[in-house]
């Protein structure tokens, strides 16, 4: 018992630094997972050891594990309660004499600084993204780098560069490797941080480690055309499904990357149809819709604001959309839902990252500058004519959103059976 007992004194640092984080809101419906280095067998063998060391009194929240039956071996699950026996310590004449004298300093030094996190504004801002000039992630990365100009954030506007190639893996190591000074963000659909990780085992960076949250940018909903290769007689799911098993030397269908949601929305349709679809992978949505208007490739799944300006010259159709409700730029299209296909229902996001370690009040900032300039009805206008939906968020609802994604996805993965040896 003094062994057990000694291990949750050990824990007293870590369980104070949990306590600190459900004040600043990052535990979820008052729970937290802690991945910790100590002893937790043992700690999970004696809950009411470990449950006595956090009714200490100096804290003034407290985080009591959960028994479970077979608890995971590498978790912990805490519920955070505020602690009845907290003892506030009495601020003597001493104390109150220091507190007061270190609050002025404090105010003197933030008066003084040239590098108070109020007047600290950036030249210069680079937004990266993984994906061609011309396409839904270039549309959003450019209207609102426009708009962060002249902010608490940057100076100026922001200059975007392309780095297409490996489904927008580049770009991603591009962040991951730049100072962590807010200059360089990452602006990637969430298909790159949340299902990533599921398909390749040589990864070169880990989302959760190497990438801080920003905010989210816009709400896209996937689509599925087809082009001139397909008769005019198609022009529902139903119908496609129908032509392809008819035709499968010609059952094709293209995707903005490997291992993307575009392309994993067509293995599932492949799947549950038990219909032969060959997937054709290419760098961005762009080249792939060049292929279905020019009738070298049958079909496309991609962001439906890549076919819009296609859709509406009549030189492909659009056949569904992937959101819960008809896209409000493309009403005319109906959902997957609507014809049968409920299962390939989803929303997929951009979103801004920085690199890891970059300070807490530029991320800030850098929040504030991109929501403010979310909510521009010029920004929301041209994002639009991409059916792109501007939406904002805090970084605590980024992150929980690319949580939520990581664990819907994986078991979607796993069924669909891709991976960087397929």
């Amino acid at each position: 018992m003094n062994d057990l007992a000694n291990v949750a004194t050990s824990s007293a640092n870590r369980i104070a630094r949990l306590h600190l984080m459900a004040k600043s809101a990052s535990i979820d419906k008052g729970e937290i997972t802690d991945k910790g280095s100590i002893n937790q067998r043992a700690v999970l063998k004696q809950w009411d050891v470990l449950a006595h060391a956090l009714h200490d009194g100096s804290l003034p929240y407290i985080l009591q594990p959960q028994p479970r039956t077979k608890p995971p071996p590498n978790n912990w699950t805490f519920a955070c309660n505020a602690n009845p026996n907290f003892r506030r310590p009495a601020m003597t004449s001493t104390t109150r004499r220091q507190f007061n004298h270190a609050a002025a300093s404090m105010a003197a030094l933030g008066a003084l600084s040239p590098l108070s996190a109020r007047a600290q504004s950036l030249e210069q801002v680079k937004i990266i993204n993984g994906f061609p000039a011309g396409g839904t992630a270039d549309a959003t990365s450019r209207r609102v780098g426009e708009k962060i100009g002249g902010t608490s954030y940057s100076k100026n506007a922001a200059v975007v560069e392309n780095k297409p190639g490996a489904g927008g893996r580049i770009a991603v190591e591009t962040v991951k490797n730049a100072a962590p000074d807010g200059a360089t963000l990452l602006l990637t659909p969430y298909s790159c941080t949340s299902i990533y990780p599921h398909i390749y085992k040589k990864l070169s960076y880990d989302p959760f480690k190497d990438l801080l949250p920003v905010s989210i940018a816009a709400i896209m909903h996937h689509g599925l055309a087809v082009g001139p290769m397909v008769p005019a007689s198609v022009k529902s799911v139903k119908d496609y499904v129908t032509w392809a098993k008819a035709n499968p030397g010609q059952a094709s269908y293209g995707s903005p990357a490997a291992g993307s949601i575009p392309h994993f929305l067509g293995a599932l349709l492949s799947g549950y149809t038990n219909t032969p679809l060959t997937h054709v992978p290419y760098r961005g949505s762009i080249p792939g819709v060049a292929d279905v208007i020019g009738g070298q490739l049958a079909s496309m799944f991609t962001p439906s604001g890549d076919f819009m300006a296609n859709h509406k010259a009549g030189k492909l159709r659009i056949l569904a959309t992937s959101g819960p409700t008809r896209n409000p730029y493309s009403p005319d299209v109906p959902t997957f839902a609507e014809q049968g296909f409920s299962e390939l229902t989803t929303e997929e996001w951009f979103g801004f990252y920085a690199p890891a370690k970059t300070p807490g009040n530029v991320i800030d900032n850098a929040n504030a500058a991109i929501n403010a300039g979310l909510l521009d009805k010029a920004v929301i206008t041209s994002l639009g004519t991409f059916a792109l939906i501007s939406r904002g968020s805090s970084v605590r609802e980024m992150d929980r959103s690319q949580r939520d994604a990581f664990f819907r996805w994986a078991p979607l993965v796993k069924q669909i059976g891709f991976s960087d040896d397929s």
